[in-house]
């Protein structure tokens, strides 16, 4: 049987390079390949028992291309511990193509997946198979979830109010037992169906999810549960019908399955608090905007603004998009967006996001990114793609978790058996056999790591510290050396023209128009204050041509037929330019910046530019070394420049005077000492460093590269937003390593408790319950986190 499969393929340039990879998959046994370059895409027949995609998929990468994937989020339903995520896992990867990694705290499912090789369908279905619950996660559905999670908390609600109503005579039958006074056994038929309606009636929900999880091959805590309970119900009934005289269990029936839903209550009600910061998020940005249309200002959905249209924003209202303010001036709060409460003044020409809240005028605003392009959207993207991901402290529990369901029921079996050989009693050794599977909890496990990540990771939002992956939180608490950027990282990155001065001969006027001429197309913050400056003195640029970059050297170009250049004084110098030393080395003497502009060999004059250190810098630092890293700074400036700035906030490591690919290997030498090397950077030369380091940060008003390059992006342009997320990281890897430690205590106490008698099923049943809600409330303390104070910077937040 032949199967023929198309998908997309990225990386080919030419005709050639589809040629050829037509030619290496043809390779491949059974394999038939037809790659077209303008469709770039490529089809396969495979023949049944040859050569499968995944090995076609791996010819492709092996070729030098890559299959074009897609990330797609499933909502599941049904989950209920570890082992079941990792079922649900299991069946995804099991797919051609397929990465799948499922968070059970937010029940959900981030897969990477080639299109054609996989469609949508066939992964919503492999879950479903698994038997859970799977759907497309879409942002606009966010109220439709929350409103589903209200009915099923409620139908919860109502499972465990009738189950705890049909359990109290159980309950009071044990109370006056234990006090010692007379009492009449209630009859057992009357017990058989209380027990049975709790058990059937309001423990459906767990035989439900222990049948699909049955019938997908694996076994997870519902098994667990409905087994033990099950077994007692069970024997129970057959001593009770055949009127047997044997003790009964229909008590430790009915209260466990109680208790089981008790801690799916408390469970469910503590999770919502831990997405609560992510729920925030999503309300910031209004539903309705005010926007001008031909016959006057309408109220119109957000979802229908494009870019380019013009909307009004009153006092007290929520920008619903990001924009450009055309008129008006206001106060605006940006605290949701960089975590500092100071009021921002807006004017005309001034940039407004979607969810801040403007706060005394009205603004007349025109619309620059809408929907996922604005800030606030890629803030929340950001965000829930953290708290998807897995810290490597996960992987831990993920393995105990794979083995433990089948490890507790061998346990039981075991244990049963045992004691039966050691009392004689099958009831006695069927009471030891249910507590141990009635107390495991793989549960706790599942969910120690991703509720303190999502609490983690929400405070950080909250404070304007974006961590792009659960490893990004885990890792930055491991920094023992931390490397830092000068230009827009130390400092404000706005330097400014503070001294000219031409050679004998050139009018200042001439100088300056070709400096802004050359400067004219470039983004550099070097080339801005060139530009402002002749802008300033009335200068324009005249037209160039030819115009080529030396990255971090400088640029040339011909004006009027003749070779122009500006840049650092040392580029001038390799292009057989005389550079007055004298008057460079002065200037960099005070910590300037120096650029020279020259034609043909001569120099024409010098321009010394100086940037602003930021206000926070000398206490950034301090704080970074009075937790114990050192500190260095990295920067292509000169080294007199670079030391002034070190000088002035407290850095006595310098690196002066590299490039851009310098930087990078710079980065890779430290590592090699064995040092857990952070970064942080603002500009585009700083990526390849911010990719090197084991953990990166982005100062939020840097580059589009940079800031896609970090693991952490400061969202406020402040370096104590550095310390704040070291310090978050700390709090939270505490916070998991203590959820662990009750998951595993629970468990590594209890079991051997329970399997020598220790425990009765009810009392098992009630440790169960409390351990997922244990973990879940301990992860919820983490919201005692709070940045440091701007005015006491060596405080370290406690938790």
């Amino acid at each position: 049987m032949e199967q023929t499969i198309s998908f997309p393929v990225e990386g080919m340039s030419c005709a050639s390079c589809a040629a050829r990879l037509e030619k290496v998959l043809d390779r491949l046994d059974g394999v038939q390949a037809s790659v077209n370059f303008a469709t770039t895409r490529a089809q396969v027949s495979l023949s049944e028992g040859h050569a499968g995609m995944v090995d076609v998929l791996a010819a492709v990468r092996q070729a030098g291309f890559a299959p074009t994937t897609r990330n797609l989020d499933l909502s599941l339903s049904g989950l209920s511990c570890a082992s079941c995520v990792g079922r649900v896992e299991k069946v995804l990867n099991a797919l051609p193509s397929v990465q799948a990694s499922v968070n059970l705290a937010t029940e959900r499912a981030h897969v990477t997946f080639v299109p054609g090789v996989v469609e949508v369908p066939a992964l919503i279905a492999a879950v479903e198979k698994a038997g859970y619950g799977a759907r497309v996660y879409e942002e606009q559905n966010a109220q439709d979830d929350a409103r589903a999670q209200q009915r099923v908390w409620q139908r919860a609600l109502w499972e465990f109010a009738l189950a705890t109503i049909l359990s109290l005579p159980f309950v009071g039958q044990m109370v006056i037992m234990m006090a010692g006074l007379p009492m009449m056994d209630m009859p057992r038929m009357l017990q058989l169906v209380l027990a049975g309606v709790v058990l059937f009636g309001c423990g459906r929900g767990l035989f439900r999810a222990a049948w699909h999880a049955v019938r997908g091959g694996s076994a997870n805590m519902d098994v667990l549960v409905v087994m033990g309970t099950g077994v007692a119900w069970v024997f129970s009934a057959a001593v009770t019908l055949m009127k047997l005289d044997q003790p009964v269990y229909f008590e430790a029936s009915a209260l466990v399955v109680t208790l089981v839903l008790l801690g799916r209550l408390l469970e469910a009600r503590a999770k919502a608090s831990a997405g609560a910061g992510m729920a925030s998020l999503l309300r910031l940005q209004p539903r309705m905007a005010h926007v001008e249309r031909p016959g006057g200002v309408v109220d119109e959905s957000v979802d229908q603004l494009a870019i380019g249209d013009v909307f009004v924003v009153r006092p007290g209202e929520s920008m619903p998009v990001d924009g450009a303010v055309l008129e008006g001036v206001s106060e605006v709060n940006e605290a949701m967006l960089t975590g500092e409460s100071n009021l921002v003044a807006k004017t005309a020409g001034a940039e407004v996001f979607a969810g801040t809240l403007n706060q005394t005028g009205a603004l007349r605003v025109r619309a620059t990114k809408v929907g996922a392009q604005t800030v606030l959207a890629s803030i929340v993207q950001m965000v829930q793609q953290a708290q998807g991901s897995k810290a490597s402290v996960q992987r831990l529990a993920d393995k105990v978790s794979a083995v433990f369901v089948p490890a507790v029921l061998a346990l039981a079996v075991l244990t049963f058996a045992g004691t039966w050989l050691v009392t004689g009693s099958a009831t006695v050794s069927l009471v030891h056999g249910v507590s141990v599977l009635v107390i495991a909890c793989p549960c706790a496990l599942g969910l120690a790591t991703p509720t303190a990540i999502m609490v983690g990771t929400g405070l950080g939002a909250r404070a304007g510290i974006l961590f792009r992956n659960a490893d990004a939180l885990e890792q930055a608490r491991r920094l023992n050396l931390l490397v830092t950027d000068k230009t827009g990282t130390l400092t404000r990155g706005q330097p400014g023209v503070v001294a000219s001065q031409t050679a004998e001969g050139i009018q200042s006027d001439d100088f300056l128009r070709l400096a802004c001429a050359l400067e004219q197309n470039s983004e550099h913050p070097l080339a801005r204050a060139v530009m402002e400056h002749a802008r300033a003195a009335g200068i324009a640029p005249v037209a160039v041509e030819d115009f080529k970059a030396v990255p971090g050297q400088g640029v040339s170009a011909r004006v009027g037929g003749q070779v122009v250049r500006l840049g650092s004084p040392d580029f001038l110098s390799q292009n057989g330019c005389v550079v007055d030393t004298a008057l460079v080395q002065a200037w960099q003497a005070e910590g300037r910046t120096v650029i020279g502009v020259a034609r043909e060999q001569a120099v024409l004059g010098y321009l010394a530019l100086a940037d602003e250190i930021r206000p926070e810098a000398r206490a950034a630092i301090t704080a970074l070394r009075a937790r114990g890293l050192r500190v260095v700074m990295l920067t292509g400036d000169n080294e007199r420049a670079a030391q002034a700035v070190a000088h002035q906030v407290g850095i006595d490591e310098v690196v002066a005077g590299v490039l851009p690919d310098g930087k990078a290997a710079e980065i890779a030498r430290l590592k090699g000492a064995s040092l857990c090397v952070g970064m942080v950077g603002d500009g585009i030369n700083d990526a390849p460093a911010l990719a090197s380091a084991d953990v990166s940060f982005a100062i939020g008003a840097g580059a589009d590269v940079a800031l896609e390059t970090a693991d952490v992006v400061l969202v406020r342009s402040d370096l104590m937003a550095v310390v704040d997320a070291i310090t978050l990281s700390h709090a939270t890897v505490g916070k998991i390593r203590q959820n662990l430690f009750f998951a595993f205590i629970y468990n590594l106490l209890g079991l051997p408790l329970a399997a020598l008698g220790a425990l009765n099923p009810v009392l098992a049943g009630a440790a169960m319950a409390m351990s997922s809600v244990s973990v879940v409330s301990n992860s919820l303390l983490l919201n005692r986190w709070k940045p440091a104070r701007r005015d006491a910077v060596n405080t370290t937040p406690k938790v």
